[in-house]
Formats: structure tokens, C-alpha cells, sequence
């Protein structure tokens, strides 16, 4: 495994992290991740030399990590800057403990990007050619 690899890739899920929570909105944020996942996925094929799902899982699951823990220790901002979002949590489970909410779905969502951009990186493998 390529942990300089995956950590150093996971600084694009800090990056959201932060702009998530004061810049950037709910209604553009999956053009971001797409293209942050694609990205990934292009440096996975080029960088690691097999295993190139399982990079992929982890390095969605280390964003997972940044992610959950910004919105969390950021939530009133976050929550301030994503009024959709806000009342979204109310109708969820635990709408009387949102941040407890964001921890328990946090890593579920982590997971499943994780399927998503190991299989982009999968498939990347296959298309990109090493130097």
C-alpha cells in the first residue's frame, strides 16, 4: 500500500471539508467530489503499483474522516451555510442529536465513495498507461 499516496490524495477531502462547510453549496458540491474522484483515480492508476481498488477505498475513507470531523466541529457554520441541510436532519434519525447523526452516517457515506472511487480507480488502472 501506497499510504503517501492515500493521505497525500485525501487532501483533496480536507480541502472539501473546508469548503464545504464556508464556500462552497449543496447544489455544486457533487461536481466537485466527481471530479476530485476522477482526479484520484487518474494519480491511482499512474502512482500505485497494483491494488488499485483498495487505494481508492482508502483514500475515500481518510476524506470520510476529514469530512465528518470538519462538519462536526464546524457545524453551526456548516449548518448556518447549508439551510437545506439544516432541515434535511430534522426529518433524519436522531434529529435531536445531529452531530451524533453526522458521526454514525459519515463513515456510511465514506464506504460507499469508497466503492465508488475504487472502481474509478479500478477501471483508471486498466486505461492508463505506467511510465
Amino acid at each position: 500500500m501506497n499510504w503517501k499516496l492515500i493521505i497525500s490524495l485525501s487532501l483533496f477531502g480536507l480541502f472539501m471539508a473546508l469548503g464545504t462547510v464556508f464556500f462552497i453549496p449543496s447544489n455544486i458540491e457533487p461536481l466537485f467530489w466527481l471530479l476530485i474522484f476522477v482526479t484520484c483515480a487518474y494519480l491511482i492508476a499512474k502512482k500505485a503499483s497494483g491494488k488499485y481498488f483498495l487505494h481508492g477505498f482508502l483514500t475515500s475513507l481518510v476524506n470520510c474522516i476529514w469530512v465528518t470531523g470538519f462538519h462536526v466541529l464546524l457545524f453551526k457554520t456548516y449548518l448556518g451555510n447549508h439551510p437545506q441541510e439544516a432541515e434535511m436532519m430534522t426529518k433524519m434519525p436522531m434529529p435531536t442529536h445531529p452531530r451524533m447523526m453526522m458521526l454514525v452516517m459519515g463513515p456510511i457515506v465514506g464506504i460507499i465513495s469508497g466503492l465508488v472511487l475504487g472502481l474509478f480507480s479500478f477501471i483508471a488502472s486498466k486505461l492508463v498507461k505506467k511510465p
